[in-house]
């Protein structure tokens, strides 16, 4: 098997190994505890806690270590919403942040009596600075959290920009910088920051959470002596120490192997439309972190083809909108209003290799046309010579399930006169994303979308104009 999912977790580096093996002698007791074994385990934590803190280009007694990233975000908005209850209570998030900043962020709201307002961003997943200016301006503003790079599809976010405006505001910036900590140089501006040590080469059950000094924050959570009460329960020394080992073996290797990695994605971006039919790349094909790739392709499933590529010896994550877990499109692509069906996301762990990513590229046409339902491989069908085409056409995909919408869409076109017009009725949520994107693929124009009525709130008729 190849993992190309380094965006969900690294496996561990191997210098950070050596380090937890090492210290699972010297570091198992509590850095509380003032006997000799306490005091070893402490002389490591402050170690691994001024190690971090350099590369976060931070003080050592800004930072706290959490359970996890998910942890150091939902911490760090709660004690940032709480702190700034008195200057503020709207929360400003960026439309594509991680869902871990979406959920603390409703919970804060609702625990202060404030409101989540979520910023849009263009068709790359990149904030839109003019609303962000707007909100800042009309609002009064506890926070803005804004990541440093796009979980799913890797564009880097403007926070030089972002911070210079929240700055003149006299808002805090929380930045949740776990998909670049370790690959790419902290940027500047931030009041919180949090990472996840998972994502760069570190153990399991370790985050970050760094607040600057001056910052107004309060812990929202029952607190103990540990951490200033920021981060409650006992540290895993040893686990903390893999961490800080591996992102400082990462850090200073971060500009080589970014290098390398943007070489390899550039591959990918340039040659998936090239090997596979009805293929969108989406994110900034520039502006983005080097080891991610995100694809979208039509009339796939995204679990159907995450398995194929399972099959096929190749790991890789799905945000579609028809995964498993989901009916929902992925938040991401609904808000830069991209395609959400046969979504693949390929993230490049620190070994990958030249010769893994081209034999994806080998796989990857068969993956996607086995993920094709066999109705949609041939789907340009004409209408039979003896029937004229016709004005109008209406398809009833009430009830069906991404990809069949779309499927039916491509069948039936060819049935209407160029000019002519197809009503698709549809109430599977990601129609909204991925009719829109199949006329911008195909070359067809989108006319828009028509509720159906009070009877079928969740439905509505998408009307397509054929124009080739």
């Amino acid at each position: 098997m190849v993992y190309f999912d380094a965006a969900s977790g690294e496996p561990l580096d191997p210098a950070g190994r050596e380090a937890y093996l090492a210290a699972l002698d010297e570091g198992w007791a509590g850095p509380d505890r003032l006997y000799r074994e306490g005091r070893r385990a402490r002389m490591l934590l402050d170690a691994a806690r001024e190690a971090v803190a350099e590369v976060l280009r931070c003080r050592a007694d800004e930072l706290v270590f959490t359970g996890s990233g998910t942890s150091a975000v939902h911490q760090g908005v709660l004690g940032l919403a709480k702190g700034r209850t008195r200057a503020g209570r709207a929360l400003v998030l960026g439309a594509v942040e991680h869902s871990s900043v979406m959920h603390a962020a409703e919970l804060a709201a609702a625990r202060n009596g404030g409101e989540r307002v979520l910023v849009p961003v263009d068709a790359h997943g990149r904030i839109r600075l003019e609303s962000l200016t707007q909100s800042l301006a009309g609002l009064a503003v506890g926070l803005v959290a804004v990541q440093s790079a796009n979980h799913e599809v890797g564009t880097r976010q403007p926070l030089r920009e972002v911070a210079e405006l929240a700055a003149g505001h006299g808002v805090p910036l929380l930045v949740d910088a776990a998909a670049s900590l370790g690959r790419e140089p902290v940027p500047p501006g931030w009041s919180v920051l949090a990472g996840s040590a998972r994502k760069w080469g570190g153990p399991t059950g370790v985050g970050v959470l760094a607040v600057r000094k001056g910052t107004r924050f309060a812990a929202d959570w029952p607190q103990d002596e540990r951490e200033r009460g920021w981060s409650p329960g006992p540290q895993n020394v040893p686990a903390i120490l893999a961490a800080a080992t591996a992102l400082r073996a990462r850090s200073a290797e971060q500009q080589e192997v970014g290098l390398g990695h943007r070489e390899l994605t550039e591959l990918l971006r340039a040659r998936i439309p090239e090997l596979v039919p009805d293929v969108e790349v989406v994110g900034d094909p520039d502006d983005r972190v080097p080891h991610i790739l995100t694809f979208s392709c039509l009339y796939a499933s995204g679990e159907a083809l995450l398995l194929e590529l399972d099959r096929a010896g190749f790991s890789v994550s799905s945000g579609s909108s028809c995964t498993a877990s989901t009916l929902t499109p992925s938040h991401v692509l609904e808000a830069m209003g991209v395609l959400s069906q046969g979504n693949i996301r390929v993230s490049l762990p620190w070994s990958a290799r030249r010769e893994d990513v081209e034999r994806f590229l080998d796989v990857l046409p068969d993956a996607v046309r086995a993920a094709r339902p066999e109705a949609a491989r041939d789907r340009r069908e004409e209408a039979p010579a003896s029937a004229a085409a016709s004005a109008a056409l209406e398809i009833d995909a009430l009830g069906k399930l991404c990809p069949l919408p779309v499927i039916e869409l491509g069948k039936r076109i060819g049935g209407v006169e160029i000019g002519g017009t197809v009503r698709v009725l549809a109430d599977d949520p990601a129609a909204r994303l991925d009719i829109p994107a199949w006329c911008r693929m195909t070359g067809q124009d989108f006319l828009g979308a028509e509720p159906l009525g009070d009877e079928r709130p969740d439905a509505a008729a998408y009307v397509v104009k054929r124009v080739r």
